[in-house]
């Protein structure tokens, strides 16, 4: 998908463009088309350093003034909190609250925990958004190198984890949202995901179609991780011919591929401890058909280990939750 470039005002207060950010940090120039969205995904997992060391770094740089501000026991509530638009601490990345190394290997985190093209779409919707990756807030759980950490980014539209596996049976440490604020279909950056999903109502027949077209969409953040006692909505994918379950692996890999290589194979390997494609459900809905097309803007796959609820209307959130069920999961906060 090509990613249509949206201007964005430099001398908005307090922002730190996507521009500065890379001027200050020594990143990449965002591309004007996004790269294959599968082609990608291993090859930039072996070129970058790995997330985790650089969130050892980061946490080791960081001042007592600066820990008492953004550094929490690993159970603090605050890790378990989900929003598509909150701030987990106060200091901007784009502040001078941070110094330039830090937010040099800030953004490295962002780059290990993502694919090239996912990478370079996030930054782009968080310029679009909300003025550059500058305006974003991060936190760390937890002692990096010494015991259980999570390092955690959140802001408008997105929120992104780094846990070096230290939340058992949870794929990306925990529940993660992504989203844009564009509009119009055709220029939001994630459409491609709806398009992409929407192969799937189309090559289902007349009385399958009945079964996962629902009318109203539960709500956008009502992702709890249900096990598998649990009641899922939609079409259950175990009834659907093998050609029609391919489709759906060629959606899951596309949803999963702004993600890095080793936050994937753990959420395929959730998914498949919870009983694979056959246990999951998918469901479309009519509520938010932007155009009146019969692109079901809103849709989401999910079973006892996996919830990825995409709401396209009026604009892109999508929260994600993949994990095992335990008698001590923690209950979510919204």
């Amino acid at each position: 998908m090509k990613i249509e470039k949206k201007a964005v005002d430099p001398k908005r207060s307090g922002a730190l463009t996507r521009r500065d950010f890379v001027k200050t940090v020594g990143g990449v120039a965002l591309a004007a088309g996004a790269a294959p969205l599968l082609a990608t995904t291993a090859d930039a997992a072996t070129k970058k350093p790995a997330a985790e060391t650089a969130v050892t770094a980061l946490y080791d740089s960081l001042s007592e003034r600066q820990k008492k501000t953004i550094c929490f026991p690993f159970e603090n509530e605050l890790r378990h909190k989900i929003n598509a638009n909150w701030n987990i601490t106060k200091p901007e990345i784009g502040g001078d609250f941070y110094t330039n190394d830090q937010r040099e290997l800030i953004d490295t985190i962002l780059r290990g925990v993502t694919s090239e093209d996912g990478y370079e779409r996030f930054l782009r919707q968080m310029e679009d958004d909300d003025g550059g990756i500058g305006k974003y807030r991060v936190a760390i759980f937890g002692n990096p190198g010494a015991d259980k950490f999570e390092w955690e980014m959140t802001g408008r539209h997105l929120t992104v984890r780094a846990d070096g596996n230290s939340v058992g049976g949870m794929a990306f440490g925990g529940p993660i949202v992504y989203g844009h604020g564009e509009g119009n279909p055709e220029k939001n950056i994630f459409h491609y995901q709806t398009r992409k999903a929407n192969e799937v109502f189309t090559a289902l027949d007349g009385k399958q179609r009945k079964e996962a077209l629902l009318e109203k969409a539960p709500r956008e953040n009502d992702v709890p991780i249900q096990g598998k006692g649990g009641a899922f909505n939609g079409i259950a994918l175990g009834n659907l011919s093998a050609d029609q379950k391919s489709l759906v692996e060629s959606v899951l890999k596309v949803i999963l591929a702004p993600y890095r290589k080793e936050d994937i194979d753990e959420a395929l390997k959730v998914l498949e401890a919870g009983g694979g494609l056959d246990k999951l459900h998918m469901a479309f809905y009519q509520k938010g058909d932007l155009n009146d097309d019969k692109i079901w803007d809103i849709w989401r796959v999910e079973g006892p280990s996996f919830v990825w609820h995409f709401r396209g209307a009026p604009h892109v959130h999508s929260y994600v939750n993949i994990g095992r069920k335990t008698d001590g999961s923690r209950s979510l906060r919204l």
